[in-house]
């Protein structure tokens, strides 16, 4: 009876220490067991693809399931890139054509949108995407190709337009500088390829320095890529002298308001001066007849019996005498004052018909220059001549003054006069 409840006892000891060994040994076998892959999933995609012209692309893509079960289809694939519906093997073959005639780019990028669909489970299917790019070892430079001819022939205030065409090759033009042998600046901006470059050539930038009346104005535009490779086109400009007539013609107006202003002012002068010349005509006049009579007078009382009025003829001859010096104190002689009107109205009759000659003829007088020398230099050589005179400021009309100058009277006094 006692070995019975010992050995009860020990049973009942020994139960907790297998049962924990137990569950020990469940956990481990867990451990070993391998879960079961459930999630679609492509196992050897490559995200970016690089390929060579002519090159051939061949990759089986593989999924973690059966293929048989399910459909491969391509999005926004370039022409050429191929998928095998049934196994996922991916081919193309970049062919040279392709990129000649456009329909494939070097050196952009084209994402790829790759679907894998299970055909008995629309909900089963992976959406992914990689990407494909081209490139070329035959370097094809990209040049500017500007839209006019090396050598341009203008004149001063002519306009210069044209656009900056590029003929791009492997590597696009990205921007475009420009530099010159002179100072410059387009009025449009420049920068990049189908910019205009447009330039207004200045009336001074032909120096009197310069050989022939020409300057040549040369042009480099530079292209950059990406890589800082460059291309350079030069455009040569040749500028000629030319007139710059809207500024001529305003000074050759402002010259002639000068010159006609200068004439009034002489005529009023002449006036003046001619004014003076018949007073002082008048008044030696007086004196001459006073002389003549004083003299004729003197010897009609001396032809008289009285001996009174035989004094007076002795007498009034002596006082016409003495008349004289009166005379040339009172009103000297007017030579000089003859000469002052003579000259002074020669000056005006030339410059009249400097004006009325140098007329321009239409907007652009392609002798506005020698017509606005020849009044300008008239102009200076009267003012020189006439530089003792003293320029009257005369209230007169215009109309008034021409009426004095032209007055059939004065034209006669001052008419040269033939020698028979």
């Amino acid at each position: 009876m006692i070995r019975k409840k010992i050995l009860y006892s020990f049973i009942f000891l020994i139960t907790p220490f297998v049962l924990i060994s137990q569950t020990k040994q469940d956990s481990l076998f867990s451990l070993f067991i391998q879960p079961t892959d459930t999630i679609l999933r492509i196992k050897n995609l490559n995200p970016y693809f690089n390929l060579h012209v002519d090159s051939t692309l061949k990759y089986p893509l593989e999924i973690n399931k059966d293929q048989a079960k399910y459909y491969w289809f391509l999005k926004n694939s370039p022409v050429g890139l191929k998928i095998n519906k049934d196994n996922g093997e991916l081919t193309f073959k970049a062919e040279k054509s392709y990129f000649l005639s456009g329909r494939l780019k070097y050196d952009y990028e084209y994402k790829v949108s790759l679907i894998v669909q299970n055909l008995d489970k629309p909900q089963e299917h992976v959406d992914t995407s990689f990407v494909l790019l081209f490139y070329n070892t035959e370097i094809i430079p990209s040049k500017i190709k500007p839209t006019v001819t090396n050598t341009l022939f203008i004149d001063e205030g002519d306009t210069v337009s044209f656009k900056l065409q590029c003929d791009n090759g492997n590597f696009p033009i990205e921007e475009i500088t420009y530099f010159s042998n002179y100072p410059i600046k387009s009025i449009t901006p420049v920068n990049k390829c189908n910019d205009d470059f447009t330039w207004v050539a200045p009336f001074d930038f032909v120096k009197d320095s310069d050989k022939e009346k020409l300057k040549k104005l040369e042009i480099y535009f530079v292209g950059t890529n990406k890589f800082n490779n460059k291309d350079t086109a030069v455009i040569n400009i040749v500028v000629k002298e030319n007139i710059n007539y809207p500024q001529q013609a305003i000074e050759f107006e402002k010259l002639k308001i000068d010159i006609e202003r200068y004439v009034v002012q002489l005529k009023s002068s002449f006036r003046l001066v001619d004014k003076k010349i018949k007073k002082t005509k008048g008044t030696r006049t007086s004196f001459d007849l006073a002389s003549a009579s004083a003299g004729l007078g003197g010897t009609v009382f001396s032809s008289l019996p009285g001996s009174n009025q035989q004094t007076v003829g002795k007498i009034l001859p002596s006082v016409g005498v003495s008349l004289v010096p009166v005379k040339e104190a009172t009103a000297p002689n007017s030579n000089a004052d003859q000469n002052t009107a003579t000259l002074i109205r020669s000056s005006i009759k030339r410059l009249e018909y400097l004006l009325a000659e140098n007329t321009l003829v239409g907007e652009k007088d392609p002798d506005i220059l020698n017509k606005s020398r020849k009044l300008k230099d008239e102009l200076k050589q009267s003012q020189i001549q006439l530089i003792d005179i003293p320029i009257a400021e005369d209230t007169s009309s215009n109309k008034e003054l021409d009426d004095y100058f032209n007055n059939p009277k004065v034209n006669k006094k001052y008419r040269v006069k033939r020698n028979n």
